[in-house]
């Protein structure tokens, strides 16, 4: 599809019935959701989106803020006359899904899955859960001048962060190849902007039917971030996973494609 602003995303579509669209994380792609997605798709039409600058999107030089992104996955929406939605985020996917949200509205939406995303990355007097690696604007740019000058070696960095398993080495190789295709231009525009976000005045607002995923063993923020979205959401149930990092559909799939399958089922109702 090509947006408003003239950009080419690129999507999977696989299966039938209600549609499911996933969207997934900062420097990652839609393939990072290969195993879930297919077993999805077993019930439910399954569209796995690369954001613009990952995976196999096009990749301007412009677009790079919260609200935009926003606006991309509402054009895909009507794109493809999709209606009676859940949504699913995972990591900067959740924001860009509360963007949606609060900027287009619910018309399309029937559900959301946020898949662990604090709402706030930077520390405050008010807020000590903050990202890792973003906590204020002075590692903000640490983080970018280590990707400006090595964005394999960030790669290589992140990949055991968000996995408390040992990927394999077809996982390693699929997901350092789909990292790599994002421009370091990209990662450091897109993080400028959504780390220093906070979305706790939002979410209290947000009353579409949601299923919160929290990792307990998360390093990427504390999992008590997370946890704040399902307690603030007006309409919201939780699911922690206990044995699982930041992609915890990666180390829980099981348990991950239940969770969401229960959830799903009531809205097919």
């Amino acid at each position: 599809m090509t947006t408003s602003d003239g950009v080419r995303l690129s999507y999977t579509d696989e299966g039938a019935g209600r549609p499911v669209v996933m969207i997934h994380g900062w420097t990652f792609s839609g393939r990072f959701f290969d195993g879930v997605a297919s077993e999805l798709a077993r019930g439910h039409r399954v569209i796995r989106l690369d954001l613009r600058g990952h995976g196999r999107s096009e990749s301007p030089d412009h677009g790079y803020r919260m609200s935009r992104l926003s606006a991309d996955l509402h054009e895909l929406l009507e794109a493809l006359d999709l209606r009676e939605a859940t949504l699913i985020g995972w990591s900067l996917g959740c924001p860009i899904i509360w963007g949606l949200l609060e900027s287009f509205g619910s018309a399309r939406v029937a559900q959301a899955v946020y898949i662990d995303q604090t709402p706030a990355q930077y520390r405050t007097a008010d807020w000590p859960w903050a990202h890792a690696q973003c906590w204020d604007d002075a590692a903000l740019a640490g983080l970018q001048a280590a990707i400006a000058a090595d964005p394999a070696g960030q790669d290589r960095e992140q990949v055991p962060t968000i996995l408390q398993r040992e990927p394999t080495e077809r996982e390693r190789e699929l997901f350092l190849a789909e990292m790599g295709r994002c421009r370091p231009e990209v990662r450091n525009a897109v993080m400028q902007n959504h780390t220093r976000l906070d979305w706790r005045d939002v979410i209290p607002h947000l009353s579409v039917p949601a299923l919160v995923c929290v990792a307990r063993r998360n390093v990427v923020f504390d999992w008590r971030g997370p946890h704040w979205v399902a307690e603030h959401l007006p309409d919201a149930r939780e699911r922690i996973f206990e044995d699982s990092r930041h992609a915890l559909f990666l180390d829980e799939p099981q348990a991950f494609v239940e969770t969401v399958r229960e959830f799903l089922a009531e809205a097919d109702r």
